[in-house]
């Protein structure tokens, strides 16, 4: 049992075992495995009622009989092995290997060797698949083997004992005590593979709630020591006797602050878990060489930095005592984990910034980003994309808002997929999209994109149409961004027109952003 217990612990482990039935498939191969075996064994069986003939426990047995008892179980041996290696999980891999030992039984009986308890082995063996249905057929196969064994040694016995006057007398007699006989068998081996069955699933669910357990066990006490290198730390730095001393924690022990020294104890420990870029900023601010000079007239300096396992925290300098001129002379060392703070600072920022629907940033975000160009001399490479999405306002009204949604989110697909590797993408309006690119060939982007939106197809739209126009900071370079914006805006306009015309659509189209006469929501 303690070896099954291994094995479905190595099973589950391993991620092949999830069910019984799992268990039940992996099981075959490993019971029919076994049974390949024994029947290489039963291969035996003839050389050793041969060698029984040469002693002559076996009287008048032929060797003959004893090469084709050899041969059958040799070719059942064979065609196992090679269903084994075909379908080791088959059912029917299990019941050919039984079976075998079936034929052998039968051979036996009909050569006159005395087979009695070892017809009732067959059915205890099929026990190790764990199967009821193939325990059931099993039974009722080596039932049948049995029959046929008593029927086709039943002539024989009736010549050479008087107590049977025929054949059919003889077999009447010997099958009524085989049949109470595999009656309680069949019975009592049901219960039995029932109680095993229902065991190994319990003993597979307690397995696998004992790992959840223990994953989950180990997942905290890596989570608990990883916390544990930068949570609640606190230190004392006493430079009067140059020594620091942790406050908190097991080990209380005071260390020495070597001159020359640039780091503490506790940052020695951070410093190989501290974010690559981050790297030069935290040695500077944790440098403990520097530090009364920049703690110097203030009672706290602190900074945030990303531990890489554990995530963001804050590291604090804490005045406790200073000198007459001011200078730090005892100072309290603590870090505290920010992590959750931080990342409900960048889910909210990021929500304040990018477009729910499109995930693209939003007019807020672009108008903060012109704000910041506007502020500084632009690059000769800055471009202005404008895209309007066509027909938006037709899905909207003949397909449902599902249609029209379905076509903002594949321009929004188009143009990251595009433009993304160049700069900033963002939703501005309804159907209206603006990027600030850098970029030496906007005619090739704009060619890329009318190519992407060619090849989309959706579940609602069977095609994607929007118009582009664009503007560059080298052909207008006295220009800002809104100015660009604007030239941007006519050029796509002018495209768009272009589009309604070619398909065959009258309608008063507006020049620009913001015109009363175009109605809303109509691209």
């Amino acid at each position: 049992m303690r070896t099954y217990l291994g094995y479905i612990e190595k099973l589950i482990q391993q991620g092949t075992v999830e069910s019984f039935e799992d268990f039940q498939r992996e099981n075959r191969v490993r019971t029919n495995l076994r049974m390949n075996v024994i029947l290489w064994a039963c291969t035996l069986a003839g050389p050793a009622i041969a060698l029984g003939a040469r002693l002559g426990v076996y009287r008048s047995m032929p060797y003959s009989t004893c090469f084709n008892c050899f041969l059958c179980m040799f070719l059942l041996a064979l065609i196992h092995l090679l269903m084994l290696r075909k379908r080791p999980k088959s059912f029917l891999t299990g019941m050919i290997a039984l079976f075998a030992v079936d034929c052998l039984l039968v051979y036996m009986s009909y050569a006159h060797i005395g087979i009695y308890i070892a017809w009732m082995l067959v059915p205890l063996m099929s026990l190790m698949f764990c199967d009821v249905r193939l325990f059931l057929s099993v039974s009722v196969v080596n039932f049948i083997c049995m029959a046929l064994a008593q029927w086709l040694v039943a002539p024989y016995y009736v010549s050479v004992r008087s107590d049977y006057a025929t054949v059919k007398s003889y077999f009447i007699a010997r099958m009524s005590g085989y049949t109470i006989e595999g009656l309680v068998m069949l019975v009592a081996g049901s219960s039995l593979c029932k109680v095993i069955t229902r065991h190994y699933r319990d003993l597979i669910e307690m397995v696998k709630a004992t790992q959840k357990h223990e994953e989950q066990m180990r997942e905290q006490m890596a989570l608990l020591d990883s916390m544990a290198q930068i949570y609640d730390k606190v230190n004392l730095i006493d430079y009067n006797t140059m020594t620091e001393k942790p406050l908190r924690g097991e080990e209380l022990r005071e260390t020495p602050v070597e001159e020359g020294q640039a780091q503490s104890s506790m940052n020695q420990s951070f410093v190989k878990f501290i974010a690559p870029d981050q790297m030069e900023e935290f040695l500077q601010f944790t440098d403990i060489g520097t530090l009364r000079e920049r703690l110097t007239g203030k009672k706290i300096i602190s900074s945030e930095f990303l531990h890489v396992i554990a995530g963001w925290f804050r590291a604090a300098y804490i005045t406790v005592e200073s000198d007459e001129s001011g200078a730090p002379v005892k100072i309290i060392y603590t870090t505290q984990n920010i992590d959750a703070e931080k990342r409900r600072e960048e889910h909210l920022l990021r929500i304040s910034l990018t477009d729910e629907l499109t995930r693209l940033y939003n007019r807020h975000s672009y108008e903060e980003d012109v704000a910041e160009y506007e502020s500084k001399e632009m690059e000769p490479d800055l471009a202005l994309f404008s895209v309007d999405v066509n027909g938006l306002k037709e899905a909207n009204d003949s397909k449902g808002h599902a249609a029209g949604d379905e076509l903002l989110r594949g321009t929004a697909s188009c143009l990251s997929a595009v433009l993304g590797g160049h700069g900033k993408v963002y939703r501005t309006g309804g159907d209206e999209f603006l990027a600030i690119l850098h970029t030496d060939d906007c005619a090739a982007l704009r060619d890329r994109l009318l190519k992407q939106a060619a090849e989309w197809h959706g579940i609602y739209n069977e095609k994607l149409s929007f118009s582009v126009g664009y503007a560059r900071h080298t052909d207008e370079p006295n220009a800002g961004v809104h100015e660009l914006e604007t030239i941007a805006d006519g050029m796509m306009y002018e495209a768009k027109e272009h589009y309604y015309q070619t398909e065959g659509v009258d309608r008063r189209r507006r020049r620009k952003r913001g015109d009363a006469e175009k109605p809303a929501a109509e691209e």
